[in-house]
């Protein structure tokens, strides 16, 4: 809000002061992803600012680290770009294959929280629900209980399962895909039911009561009247719970076998095994990655108020 024209001298110092005060935290929380990004263009193996950087010497900076994530672990790396090139890049380097296994593994999880937690959403909004409170509880636990409690937890329960699942002949590598799934929506699915639930709260219920009196049912309501509207909501959970499960490496470290390497699980090792700027490299592009999901969630929620009525805050 703007400052009125006949505003005191203390009210414009407290005005100031209190806008100079959120700026400042503002950078104290965004400086230390801010650093990551001029580190990443560093030419030296190092992780800080050479005098060639600080002095913008065109030869201190570079890409290198960069295409360093798409050489790491190739067979011959040195080749001309080419066809075999990217075929051995694609089944070989180290980075790739974590990015393909994080997407792989994040659009399951993402799709089963996202179902998952609509549904649960929709019947904790009911207002004949039984025990709301209490079961609202249980289900956003995992976003509070201590996540090595969580991952502890899963890597017992799916330890008994596994054998089983194993004893009958299954495939190990599809089950410690299916593990590390199935962790992952637990996690993500609390955000999806707080998403969607917040998104409810300003539903007009007379609209399904008004699909049901002229002879639709639940289901056809559901998707011609209810989904539509809160259609926003659902795609905002479900980024957030692709956004828990891109991040996450506890849960991968319990489950994950060496076939089921994430990015988060590929930075781990990088930052005990071998220390290279390819992590500051990664870590850039994820950054980006998150810009711009959150920048999506944020464009979702302001559609989701024009749709309920609300002036966007």
């Amino acid at each position: 809000m703007a400052l009125p024209p006949y505003a005191s001298t203390g009210e414009r110092v407290w005005y100031w002061s209190f806008r100079a005060l959120c700026a400042l935290i503002f950078l104290f929380l965004i400086a230390p992803i801010l650093v990551i990004v001029p580190l990443s263009f560093n030419a030296e193996p190092y992780f800080s600012f050479t005098p060639g950087m600080l002095a913008f010497d065109p030869e201190a900076w570079s890409t290198r680290w960069y295409r360093n994530i798409l050489e790491f672990g190739m067979l011959r790396p040195d080749e001309p770009d080419g066809a075999a090139w990217f075929a051995d890049m694609w089944a070989n380097a180290q980075w790739v294959r974590a990015l393909r296994n994080s997407f792989f593994i994040g659009f399951w999880a993402t799709a089963i929280a996202t179902v998952l937690g609509t549904l649960a959403a929709i019947g904790l909004s009911r207002s004949e629900m039984p025990y709301r409170g209490l079961i609202m509880s249980i289900l956003i636990s995992p976003m509070i209980v201590p996540l090595v409690i969580t991952a502890a937890g899963l890597f017992f329960a799916f330890s008994r399962t596994g054998a089983w699942f194993e004893a009958l002949g299954a495939d190990p590598t599809a089950m410690g895909y299916v593990k590390v799934i199935l962790a992952h929506a637990v996690l993500g699915t609390p955000f999806v039911i707080i998403t969607v639930t917040a998104t409810l709260s300003g539903f007009d219920r007379s609209l399904t009561r008004a699909a049901a009196s002229l002879g639709a049912n639940p289901v056809t309501t559901f998707f011609k009247v209810q989904m539509p509207l809160i259609l926003p909501g659902v795609v905002s959970g479900g980024l957030f719970a692709f956004i828990t499960s891109f991040d996450e490496v506890v849960a991968v470290l319990f489950l994950a076998g060496p076939q089921q390497v994430t990015v988060p699980r590929q930075m781990w090792s990088g930052i005990r095994e071998q220390i290279s700027p390819t992590i500051l490299a990664v870590a850039t592009i994820l950054v980006i990655v998150s810009i711009l999901l959150l920048a999506t969630v944020e464009v979702l929620r302001r559609r989701s108020e024009r749709l309920r009525g609300m002036s966007p805050g």
